[in-house]
């Protein structure tokens, strides 16, 4: 499921990656997938920012800032019952 485009907190060095693969087996949306030995990005859009990828990576390859920006401001806002959205960002939600 793919939230919005263009908003994830997610950032990936592959030049920290050792390949080990854990980032493809944790995260609930597949935006890892193995290539030529190490983790390469599937779909950035599809990033829920869980966190799972980053708290399972030992080599810091990866960096992600769980539970917020603009998917996880929809999400909390629709559970609220809420129609306005305060992710923070410059517009790309609709929240301004």
């Amino acid at each position: 499921m793919k939230y919005l485009s263009d908003v994830t907190t997610l950032e990936y060095d592959r030049s920290k990656c050792t390949g080990c693969g854990l980032c493809t087996r944790v995260c609930p949306h597949g935006v890892f997938r193995m290539e030529a030995g190490k983790a390469v990005i599937t779909d950035r859009d599809l990033c829920m920012e869980c966190g799972a990828c980053m708290r399972n990576c030992a080599f810091s390859a990866i960096k992600v800032v769980p539970g917020v920006g603009c998917a996880a401001a929809i999400i909390s806002s629709r559970l609220k019952g809420s129609k306005s959205i305060d992710c923070g960002c410059s517009g790309a939600c609709g929240s301004e």
